[in-house]
């Protein structure tokens, strides 16, 4: 097992079907929260509901395997600068965007227990992932491993890893958890970064081949799905694989053709999105809920989710205007390495 890092580094600066994947990707979170909160809030499902069981074997795998694809690039940095771009950046957004979150929700979390537990709520949120943020919090714990077992055997961290997965671990602490289920993926991300670029290439010189690939995927993960055996040891570790692989495909096939451009923007854009979506859609769902204005579930969780979207991309524009640029820009006073000119690669984020 070996990493072709100049595989990876000679691409250009932004890649068309990393974008479209990591669209699919956001928008596949958006929705699991935008549905799950809107059936939750009803006590009652709706027509989404089939799309948000369907992405569950993949949702999560193809972020963290698209998130270690470009970890050959930079992982031979100093360590200065290494956690400056893998650790102290995401860190930043964490800490800003969870005070935020949290000081929505303080009023209710003091009308349940005091101020004094608003306070020991807020502590606890530095070692137990906040809200919808865990994903950024769990991003430079996976880049500091990766890199501090850079001379262990490649194949004993992939097996360890992939053991792992497997065991189903549950704790009740998110970052042991989600560790234990998803550092595989992006392990292999960053292991197999040559091989996930080849397959892209494959599917965007034979789209024939590559859509009846994709159908058969859809049969067999909707099958395994419904069986309800999805979540069964290796099985939950290949629907993973397969279903990250397929929205490699899918990426590609939509950058070939460049059709549904919004998936691309939305790619080029994921972290705005993933940082702020959660007011649009906790404003939109309150809205429909309580207003009766519509009565069918899930065109409720459709609206949602694309509220949720679009709003993240309203309030990034707006604080742009507003020159509020650090919401969404890490400001030089929090960079420990200093500004480099950009690289001849650049991940989407």
């Amino acid at each position: 097992m070996t990493i072709k890092g100049t595989a990876v580094a000679e691409r250009s600066t932004r890649i068309d079907w990393v974008d479209y994947a990591k669209g699919i990707c956001i928008v596949m979170v958006v929705m699991m929260h935008s549905v799950l909160g809107v059936e939750k809030a009803a006590g009652d499902t709706g027509f989404m509901h089939a799309f948000v069981i369907f992405a569950q074997p993949f949702r999560m795998p193809d972020f963290f395997l698209i998130s270690g694809l470009f970890l050959a690039v930079v992982i031979d940095r100093d360590w200065r600068t290494f956690l400056d771009r893998k650790v102290v950046h995401f860190a930043y957004f964490y800490v800003l965007w969870m005070t935020i979150q949290f000081g929505l929700k303080a009023p209710s979390f003091a009308a349940e227990g005091g101020w004094s537990h608003v306070g020991a709520l807020y502590l606890e949120s530095f070692i137990e992932p906040f809200g919808t943020l865990w994903f950024i919090y769990l991003l430079p714990v996976f880049f500091v491993v990766t890199k501090l077992l850079r001379s262990t055997p490649p194949l004993a961290i992939w097996v360890v890893a992939a053991a792992l997965e497997m065991a189903h671990v549950a704790t009740g602490w998110t970052v042991i958890d989600e560790f234990c289920a998803r550092f595989v993926y992006f392990y292999s991300g960053y292991l197999f970064a040559s091989h996930v670029f080849a397959l892209s290439d494959r599917s965007r010189e034979k789209p024939v081949l590559a859509i009846i690939g994709l159908a058969l995927w859809a049969l067999v993960n909707g099958g395994l799905v419904i069986a309800d055996v999805s979540h069964w040891p290796l099985v939950s570790l290949a629907l993973g694989f397969a279903g990250a692989g397929a929205i490699i495909v899918m990426g590609t096939l939509l950058a070939r053709m460049q059709w549904l451009n919004f998936l691309r923007t939305c790619g080029e854009h994921s972290i705005v999105i993933y940082l702020a979506f959660f007011l649009p859609m906790a404003v939109t769902r309150t809205v429909l809920l309580k207003t009766g204005v519509m009565t069918d579930i899930g065109m409720i969780s459709l609206i949602v989710t694309v509220a949720g979207i679009a709003g993240a991309i309203a309030i990034w524009r707006l604080a742009l205007l507003l020159r509020a640029d650090f919401l969404f820009e890490r400001p030089t006073a929090f960079w420990i390495a200093p500004k480099k000119a950009a690289p001849v690669l650049q991940p989407a984020e």
